[in-house]
């Protein structure tokens, strides 16, 4: 009797151990924050298509890496 308790708590343990470890709470979550604001930008170039003018993104965020916004006053920001 003593020996199927024990096994019933060794038992109990482990699927309690396999089931912390898939809890999503304690997993690392890996996000990135958006900021929530849109710059005036007239047109957005990227490497990959050389100097040709695509639509615009709000901010670098919602942009790929590596493309620039410029903006409506003549000025750009790099995105990285």
């Amino acid at each position: 009797m003593a020996r199927s308790n024990t096994c019933c708590l060794v038992l109990l343990f482990l699927c309690g151990a396999l089931l912390l470890e898939m809890n999503p709470g304690t997993a690392l979550v890996s996000a990135v924050v958006c900021p929530q604001y849109c710059l005036d930008v007239d047109y957005m170039t990227c490497p990959s298509t050389g100097d040709m003018q695509l639509s615009p993104k709000c901010n670098c965020c919602l942009s790929p890496k590596g493309c620039t916004l410029h903006l409506a006053d003549g000025t750009s920001v790099s995105c990285s």
